[in-house]
């Protein structure tokens, strides 16, 4: 069960990140939003609600339990979005990711999605995918 309150605090936190990179000299079409099992669950929203484009969202070994309810600024319409996940991840199962990349691909996104012999963590030939990515996305 997913607490609003908490949720949207999370997500606002992260909308102050963006402005406080933005007041910094930081264009919003240059920042990349991550996040890793909860975090990630935040940054598809935080991201997708969004009211400046961003440059893309990373979203680590986590869900999009809010894909029904998320209210989705136009501007993010086509956001690149990456998606990694350990096919023996027992914390946040991949099908929870792969439901996630499909939730985005109804909502008119094209996400890249990859997938590692991993569990619940991190690897370094993802790691590699991500710096391809991110060069790809802030070209």
């Amino acid at each position: 069960r997913v607490d609003r309150r908490q949720r949207q605090m999370c997500i606002r936190d992260r909308h102050d990140l963006i402005e406080r990179e933005i007041e910094r000299g930081v264009a919003p079409d240059r920042i990349v939003i991550a996040g890793f099992s909860q975090g990630g669950a935040i940054t598809y929203e935080a991201a997708l609600s969004y009211p400046k484009r961003l440059a893309g969202m990373m979203l680590l070994s986590t869900y999009f339990p809010t894909a029904q309810t998320v209210k989705m600024d136009a501007v993010q319409a086509g956001l690149p979005a990456l998606i990694c996940h350990g096919s023996h991840d027992p914390v946040v199962v991949e099908g929870m990711g792969l439901e996630g990349k499909a939730r985005l691909e109804a909502l008119g996104f094209t996400p890249e999605y990859r997938t590692y012999p991993m569990e619940h963590a991190v690897c370094p030939q993802e790691i590699a995918d991500i710096g391809v990515w991110l060069s790809k996305v802030l070209a």
